[in-house]
């Protein structure tokens, strides 16, 4: 699945390329995603500019002087920029055709992802008001880790998971960040001690930006905008190596389902 990396690379590359660009039509080929593709998108958007690309969590924001078009990647979808008259191959669901020729098409093999139109104020959007603080922001501090991990059971990898306490630190950046931390990643969050979520916050930040900086990490369905895979995943240190060396000690990692995902660490690293 696209993690907030990945979604944000999509955002880089689409952004300069439909900012300030007129729509001239919507041609939607398969309206049945996660949820169906809603009749008012074509209506709403035709006509109007893409005025700003903006991403929340997982979600990217393609806001217009009409409304906001919400979309969700799913688990295996993509956008690019096509020439309008590029053929369209079986799963490219929808294409939003600019004035200039060129279309941001919407690609998704197993129909996870969504495309919504929410002309009210996106903010308050049932998919986005109940989200946690930006990984990267001001916001998302030890301070604040330390206090909503109160009382929590959860192990710590789960607890920062969630995207109620922070958006988009999937399976990949949390074990990664827990690696660089030396945190066990079966620690209960609320026994956490707020020195060690000092430690574990910057590990967030730098392992998101340096995927974001390295056009994202590759999973099986994942392509930026302009076709090019990431390439983060030449810097993982525990994710998928599972009975490899650890990095640092040379002890072999430990592979291990928590919260119904696979998770690596290393027992003796991570305390």
């Amino acid at each position: 699945m696209p993690e907030l990396p990945e979604v944000e690379t999509t955002k880089r590359g689409i952004e300069p390329h439909i900012t300030n660009k007129r729509v001239k039509e919507v041609i939607i080929r398969q309206k049945r995603l996660r949820w169906d593709v809603p009749n008012s998108l074509s209506a709403g958007l035709t006509g109007h500019s893409i005025t700003t690309v903006n991403r929340r969590g997982k979600y990217l924001l393609l806001e217009s002087t009409k409304g906001t078009l919400l979309i969700h990647l799913g688990m295996s979808g993509s956008l690019r920029i096509v020439n309008s008259e590029l053929v369209a191959d079986k799963h490219d669901h929808v294409d939003i055709v600019f004035d200039n020729g060129k279309a941001l098409r919407f690609t998704d093999p197993r129909r996870f992802g969504c495309l919504l139109w929410e002309q009210d104020t996106i903010e308050s959007h049932p998919l986005l008001a109940n989200l946690g603080p930006e990984p990267l922001s001001e916001d998302f501090d030890s301070s604040y880790l330390y206090k909503v991990s109160r009382g929590r059971s959860a192990a710590i990898k789960t607890f920062v998971m969630n995207s109620k306490v922070v958006v988009g630190v999937g399976n990949i950046y949390a074990a990664e960040a827990l690696f660089m931390a030396g945190i066990n990643p079966k620690r209960a969050a609320g026994k956490v001690s707020k020195a060690t979520y000092e430690k574990l916050i910057p590990c967030i930040k730098e392992i998101l930006q340096n995927a974001i900086n390295l056009g994202g990490t590759t999973l099986r369905d994942f392509t930026n905008s302009s076709g090019e895979p990431g390439y983060f995943k030449q810097s993982l240190n525990v994710y998928g190596r599972g009975g490899e060396e650890c990095v640092q000690c040379k002890r072999l990692l430990t592979e291990i389902r928590l919260g119904q995902r696979s998770t690596v660490y290393c027992k003796n690293c991570q305390k």
